[in-house]
């Protein structure tokens, strides 16, 4: 169901019993309050260096850093 602790949920009574529905967020007028936010991503930059700029750690070479986790040694610990 995707539902998380914290998540606000809904209960609707149905004549089978009840469905539990995950309460998305909503401003008072009762729109998405990040509907405004979509696709205002407008860069070249990828996922990875939009991560490390909100860290503050932008710019930064990533090919001088190691590698502490590949594909293959993931879960080995």
């Amino acid at each position: 169901m995707g539902i998380k602790p914290g998540d606000e949920v809904i209960f609707e009574e149905t004549a089978d019993g009840y469905v539990i529905q995950k309460n998305a967020p909503t401003t008072d007028e009762g729109t998405d309050p990040f509907e405004k936010y979509r696709g205002i991503a407008d860069s070249e930059a990828t996922m990875p260096e939009r991560m490390r700029r909100l860290r503050g750690e932008y710019p930064r070479d990533v090919d001088d850093v190691p590698s502490t986790d590949t594909d293959e040694t993931a879960g080995e610990r």
